[in-house]
């Protein structure tokens, strides 16, 4: 009897090991592995509904946030301070365009993809500024291809 209720506990608790969500760290950097000036590393990251990012201020002076209307329906919005991690919890499946605001025009964004995206035109449609227009285009390739970074998936 004892060793089917530890059969049982054990079974249980790998269960419940695999549905815990995943938290991946994303670092704001003055300069990236590829020699880029003011990126986030990794800018594309595809998480599950649930799964955790955290934005490491890796370099000081810089912040992550959500950018207006490049976000799912009932997403929350978000806004870190400059120079501090900020850890945010991803529910709403869909596109995240996430910015620095002050380097924002230098084209310091990320795209996080959370799920199946059912935003993806709106995403789309959203004007950026400066730099963030070349760089959101090259994210949104690599998406379409396939060429996204998972968490720990």
């Amino acid at each position: 009897m004892r060793k089917k209720i530890l059969l049982a506990a054990a079974a249980i608790l790998a269960m419940t090991s695999l549905a815990a969500a995943t938290e991946i760290e994303v670092r704001m950097l003055n300069k990236g592995s590829d020699g880029a000036l003011m990126v986030f590393e990794p800018a594309l990251v595809k998480v599950e509904p649930g799964d955790t990012i955290k934005f490491v201020a890796t370099d000081k002076g810089h912040n992550a946030e959500t950018i207006k209307g490049m976000l799912p329906d009932g997403a929350t919005v978000f806004a870190g301070k400059n120079g501090e991690d900020v850890s945010v919890k991803f529910e709403q499946p869909g596109i995240y365009g996430i910015k620095c605001m002050p380097h924002y025009g230098m084209g310091m964004v990320a795209m996080v993809v959370v799920g199946t995206p059912g935003n993806l035109d709106q995403a789309k449609a959203v004007p950026q500024a400066g730099k963030a227009k070349q760089v959101f285009a090259t994210l949104f390739a690599k998406f379409e291809s396939g060429k996204t970074a998972e968490a720990g998936r």
